[in-house]
């Protein structure tokens, strides 16, 4: 049995924290060059330039990428061999994003209820994930999430006999009506199968993919194409001025479902999509 101290844990999420919100994945950086190179609207081109640039300030300066620094949502990938060992493992979950948040001047965005909206003024509560799986792995991802993007995501419970067309239909909808809100150009997670809440989570954790990898079921993976394609039609464009790059990719995750059901949930992401892990 391994054992994992809560002050690592903290200590962990804490550096997740802070480089999620100041540093662009790699893939992130690379599929904004890729769009600017095939945009040809001026406007837009124009827009990925700014982004691009704000990108790299905020790597070279160690600033935020954006203002909202998002709810932080964090995800465990914890082995049945590990042990946690000195304290509250959620406790100290939130102690991490508590010390990251403040340490890295990061904005406090959280209310401690959704009337009452008394702002917790550390960012906590995080939205927590936990995943036990076999072996003695302790994986954590911080994916801060800004609400500009996730107000824009919806789920839908279609009927079975909506089939493909019902899931292209809806995706499409969900990015149409939420046309410059969410901050293209964005990343389209989405879940089919499982349950109402099920759905949803696997759109969150579609996220979380690099957009360098497609869906390891080739049905699924050209789905994805697909859709990135349709998206990109409609015109919206960086910011919403109208151009070719409305996303820059789409993701998948499935799960097996109720023969009366097929749940689809849309958790847009907006061009700083952000998210870190580490191995503990």
């Amino acid at each position: 049995m391994r054992e994992v101290h809560v002050s690592k844990i903290t200590e962990t999420i804490k550096k997740l924290c802070i480089d999620a919100n100041y540093y662009l994945t790699k893939d992130m950086r690379a599929r904004f060059d890729e769009a600017r190179a095939n945009e040809d609207f001026p406007i837009a081109q124009n827009i990925l330039d700014v982004l691009i640039e704000n990108a790299d300030i905020a790597q070279n300066e160690a600033r935020p990428m954006c203002q909202d620094t998002g709810m932080a949502v964090v995800f465990l990938e914890i082995g049945q061999e590990v042990q946690v060992v000195g304290g509250s493992l959620e406790d100290a979950i939130n102690e991490g994003v508590r010390q990251g948040y403040t340490e890295g001047y990061l904005r406090k965005s959280v209310v401690n209820d959704p009337i009452e909206r008394i702002n917790t003024k550390d960012n906590t509560p995080a939205i927590i994930y936990y995943d036990i799986i076999p072996g003695d792995t302790f994986k954590v991802t911080v994916a801060p999430k800004g609400f500009g993007s996730e107000n824009m995501s919806q789920i839908k419970m279609l009927k079975p006999s909506d089939g493909i067309e019902g899931i292209k239909d809806f995706v499409l909808k969900v990015v149409k009506e939420a046309g410059p809100n969410p901050c293209p150009p964005i990343v389209v997670g989405i879940g089919i199968g499982g349950t109402f809440d099920k759905a949803a989570f696997l759109a969150k954790k579609a996220l979380l993919r690099s957009t360098d990898e497609r869906h390891v079921k080739p049905f699924y993976a050209e789905l994805e194409k697909e859709l990135l394609g349709a998206i990109n039609d409609l015109g919206i464009g960086p910011q919403g001025f109208g151009g070719r790059t409305t996303a820059l990719a789409v993701n998948i995750e499935t799960y097996g479902t109720h023969i009366a059901g097929l749940p689809v949930a849309v958790n847009i992401n907006c061009h700083a999509t952000r998210h870190k892990d580490a191995h503990i």
